[in-house]
């Protein structure tokens, strides 16, 4: 089923690298009270799978785990993360419509309005037991240097849930964002758990966008740990 020529525009110029933050961040602004139909339309799946993995990543119950979900739009991230126990919830967006929309659920307790890549996260220096960038790291979205910052929040052990597009208007952005992932790995910054590629990550745009003509585009979920990573318990 074709997706509604409305739902491809609104998609297409948010991940459309032109016009400036400013602007970019009205469209989202303009977009929250949609957003959800329109995702829901576009049978996207990053929520689930980015959540589904980091839960079968973490090795304790999540429940007392302080986690931060950066861009968390409206809140889809959250709900499925609280479905697998964690309940320490704290958002931030660069955008007021959408944080509205998060307020709404109830899910977080904390959320603050934050562009990262132009400014600091709003957290002091190790205090997450988890930090996921679901949907956000893209062309003209988040910028691949602003990864080190997830970093700086982020515990020594604490997890680190990252996803982005395989799409073809996305791989020069997808490339660039892995090679900062392995220098950081090399540098010991952290340990990779997954980097686990997804086929019908969601419904492509057009024609040109889909995979082998299957009409959708596919995406990777990637985890990873910040070193130092504590020993194993025995016993």
């Amino acid at each position: 089923m074709r997706l509604a020529a409305g739902v491809r525009a609104r998609v297409a110029a948010v991940h459309d690298g032109g016009g400036g933050l400013p602007a970019r961040l009205r469209l989202y602004d303009g977009w929250a009270a949609r957003y959800e139909e329109d995702v829901a339309a576009l049978e996207y799946r990053a929520p689930h799978l980015a959540a589904a993995s980091l839960a079968f990543a973490f090795p304790a119950p999540p429940a007392g785990a302080r986690l931060l979900d950066v861009a968390c739009g409206t809140g889809l991230v959250a709900r499925e993360l609280h479905r697998r126990g964690f309940r320490c919830l704290h958002g931030v967006d660069g955008s007021a419509g959408m944080l509205e929309r998060a307020r709404s659920t109830g899910l977080y307790r904390q959320l603050r309005r934050c562009v990262l890549g132009r400014e600091p996260l709003p957290a002091p220096a190790e205090h997450y037991d988890a930090v996921t960038v679901v949907g956000a790291l893209g062309e003209g979205q988040v910028p691949t240097a602003a990864v080190p910052e997830l970093l700086r929040v982020t515990k020594p052990g604490g997890f680190l849930c990252l996803t982005t597009r395989s799409n073809p208007s996305n791989l020069r952005y997808k490339a660039e964002l892995e090679a900062v992932l392995e220098m950081l790995e090399q540098q010991g910054a952290w340990q990779k758990v997954l980097a686990q590629e997804v086929e019908r990550w969601e419904k492509a745009t057009s024609e040109e966008e889909s995979t082998q003509g299957t009409g959708y585009i596919s995406g990777v979920v990637y985890v990873y740990r910040k070193c130092p990573v504590p020993p194993l318990e025995e016993g």
